[in-house]
């Protein structure tokens, strides 16, 4: 078997794990609406409907079967037909609502990734480089105000500074390039804190090792020593904090969202949450993890493009177990 279908074979093992972190999600999901006050009949239904409608709705949607019939059922129509479930609000599939949000819930979070690594990245490395100067200091000072402060609690203060006080940005999202900056800006400052400790840290151990000082000896100059070798041999703790960040963020828009009211996954679960909307709490949560775990899936296949070495790593054990057969 050749290199190239041992890094096959491997990409197919990581793609065939995300059957079962999906499915412990569906059952986790699935046993939450459950155990949740409230009948959704309640929600479907007007208060004067009679018994006899109530009996009937509720054997149209299921409701009266086991529940491990109900799970079956759900989880076969999410794989056959991308069936989510019909909201009890407007009667329409949850999966076209949430697909007609997904865009933006993307962007906002992409976005604010970006920004956050555009901050983030020159800081750890400053902040690496200068160790122990008052430099460091400011930069972890930064970092931990970032980490500390409530995003809700930015996203008013930023409303009430530049839109009410200044009327520079839109305070409702109106679709327009304006109304996307202070969004990406809240969700920014919390990406870039634990972007700016990862970066800083895997720098500190990169800049120590023998290569690192025998390119210094060689006459190398400083910037092209921390580009070149330090921060390429860095990027790997680096690319799994970006991935890692990128799908928090997507769960974590969920109160910017609803704050600028953005027409996003977010506002739509914060909604339906409210309405109790079951399916279309279900399929938000369900949507936004097999996203997060398709980005995690991307950026672990990513490794062996950023370093050969891993390469190494994955094909050892065949290799190990060919030269014990010779043996």
């Amino acid at each position: 078997m050749g290199e190239g279908e041992r890094m096959l074979k491997y990409i197919v093992k990581r793609v065939l794990y995300v059957i079962p972190v999906m499915l412990g999600v569906l059952v986790i999901v699935f046993a939450l609406k459950t155990i949740m006050p409230g009948d959704p009949i309640d929600m479907i239904l007007p208060a004067e409907a009679t018994q006899e409608e109530r009996d009937a709705k509720r054997e149209e949607l299921g409701l009266d079967d086991p529940i491990v019939l109900q799970f079956v059922n759900y989880v076969g129509g999410i794989v056959t037909r991308l069936d989510f479930g019909t909201s009890y609000k407007t009667n329409q599939p949850v999966f076209d609502e949430l697909i007609q949000r997904f865009p933006v819930t993307f962007v906002l979070a992409v976005g604010a990734v970006f920004v956050g690594t555009l901050l983030a990245v020159p800081l750890g490395i400053l902040s690496a480089v200068r160790q122990y100067t008052w430099i460091d200091s400011l930069v972890l000072v930064i970092s931990m105000l970032a980490v500390s402060i409530p995003s809700f609690w930015f996203a008013l203060m930023c409303l009430s500074l530049f839109s009410v006080q200044l009327g520079w940005l839109p305070a409702i999202f109106d679709g327009s390039l304006a109304s996307w900056i202070m969004p990406i800006v809240v969700i920014a400052l919390a990406a870039m804190s634990g972007l700016t400790r990862m970066t800083r840290s895997s720098m500190l151990e990169v800049i120590r090792a023998d290569y690192i000082r025998t390119a210094r000896a060689k006459g190398q100059t400083e910037g092209k020593i921390i580009v070149r070798h330090a921060f390429r041999n860095a990027l790997i703790p680096i690319l799994a904090a970006v991935g890692n960040s990128l799908g928090a963020q997507l769960g974590g828009a969920l109160v910017i969202e609803t704050v600028f009211g953005m027409p996003g996954i977010g506002k739509y679960i914060t909604d339906a949450i409210s309405q109790r909307n079951f399916p279309a709490v279900q399929g938000g949560v369900i949507l936004l993890a097999f996203v997060f775990t398709l980005i995690n899936l991307l950026v672990d296949i990513s490794y062996t493009f950023v370093d050969p070495r891993l390469k190494e790593t994955i094909l050892a054990p065949r290799r190990r177990k060919k030269a014990i057969t010779v043996r």
